[in-house]
C-alpha cells in the first residue's frame, strides 16, 4: 500500500444545479463546415461513464448530468474542488435522495459532470439542486513528494491497481498520449480544475495511436505534460488523466482529459490495459 496523507483529508460540501445547455449557434468543423450539434450541459440521457468517447453527433458532449453556479467564485469552489470519483447526491426535485459520482471537470464551460443511473435521469430537471461529498484536494504521497495527486478522490486513487517499480508508480492505463496531440487548455495557469483537449482532426493518427477506441472514464497518459503548476509542455514530465467528455467538431479540440496525477520527472510510468476505466471501481 502506497504510504499517503489521506487519514487527514478534508471532505466538505459543494454543490451547484444542473445546467441548462446554452447556444444553438452554429460550430464551425475543422474543416469549415457549420453545424448545428447538442454539445454541453443539462442531462444527456443516453451518453454514459464507460461509452465511447467518440462517434457521437455532437459536441464536447458530457456524459450524464452537468452542473453549475452562476455565482463565479461559488463555481470556482465546485470546480477546483470536487474531484473524480467523489460521490454526489440529488438534494431536491423528483430525483432528491439518488446518489452518483463525479466524473470530471470541464473547463471554458465550467462544468462539473456526474454520472447518475438512468432510472434517476429520468426523474431529474434543469435546476435541480446537487451536493459533491468533496473529497481529495490535497492528497499526497509520503515517498514520492514530486509526484502530485489532484482532484481524485482517496478511496478511488487507491483503487487504481497502481505499482511501484524501480523507484516510479506504474499506473494502468488504456493509451498514451503523445505531447503533438493536446490542444484547447494547453497554457492554463491551474490544473487542478477543468481539462484539456487530445485534438483529433488528423483521424489517421487518432486511429495510429488507438485513441479512436477510447470511453468516458479511461485513464490515460500524457507523455511530455507537466500539470503540477498549470499545463504545459515539458520534455520529461508524464501525467494521468480521466476522459471526460466526447470528440469534438472544432479545430484543436477533442476528447476532454481531466487529470489526476502529474510529475515533472519520469517517476510516472503507464502499463497498457484496455479496461482500466473508473467505471470499474464505481459502479
Amino acid at each position: 500500500m502506497l504510504k499517503s496523507n489521506r487519514e487527514r483529508i478534508v471532505k466538505w460540501s459543494v454543490q451547484g444545479k444542473i445546467h441548462h445547455p446554452l447556444g444553438g449557434n452554429y460550430r464551425i468543423t475543422h474543416e469549415g463546415e457549420p453545424r448545428i450539434l447538442p454539445a454541453t450541459g443539462g442531462i444527456t440521457y443516453n451518453v454514459k461513464l464507460g461509452d465511447p468517447a467518440f462517434g457521437w453527433v455532437g459536441d464536447h458532449v458530457e456524459p450524464g448530468v452537468s452542473i453549475r453556479n452562476e455565482d463565479k467564485a461559488q463555481n470556482a469552489a465546485l470546480t477546483t474542488f470536487a474531484c473524480v470519483g467523489n460521490e454526489a447526491k440529488v438534494v431536491s426535485g423528483d430525483a432528491k435522495g439518488a446518489i452518483g459520482y463525479v466524473i470530471g471537470v470541464h473547463g471554458g464551460i465550467d462544468h462539473t459532470i456526474i454520472h447518475f443511473e438512468q432510472e434517476d435521469l429520468e426523474n431529474m430537471a434543469i435546476d435541480d439542486k446537487i451536493l459533491v461529498r468533496a473529497y481529495g484536494q490535497g492528497l499526497a504521497l509520503d515517498d514520492y513528494p514530486d509526484v502530485k495527486i489532484q482532484s481524485i478522490d482517496p478511496e478511488l486513487f487507491f483503487k487504481l491497481g497502481i505499482k511501484e517499480e524501480d523507484g516510479k508508480l506504474v499506473v494502468p492505463v488504456v493509451a498514451e498520449v503523445p505531447p503533438y496531440l493536446l490542444g484547447s487548455g494547453i497554457g492554463s495557469g491551474n490544473a487542478y480544475t477543468g481539462d484539456y483537449d487530445i485534438m483529433t482532426a488528423d483521424e489517421e493518427e487518432i486511429k495510429r495511436l488507438g485513441l479512436d477506441k477510447l470511453k468516458f472514464g479511461d485513464l490515460v497518459l500524457l507523455q511530455d505534460a507537466d500539470n503540477t503548476f498549470g499545463r504545459g509542455h515539458y520534455k520529461g514530465a508524464v501525467s494521468i488523466g480521466v476522459v471526460i467528455h466526447s470528440d469534438c467538431v472544432k479545430a484543436g479540440h477533442g476528447p476532454g482529459i481531466t487529470t489526476i496525477m502529474s510529475c515533472k520527472k519520469p517517476m510516472i510510468k503507464g502499463e497498457i490495459d484496455s479496461t482500466s476505466n473508473i467505471a470499474k471501481y464505481l459502479l
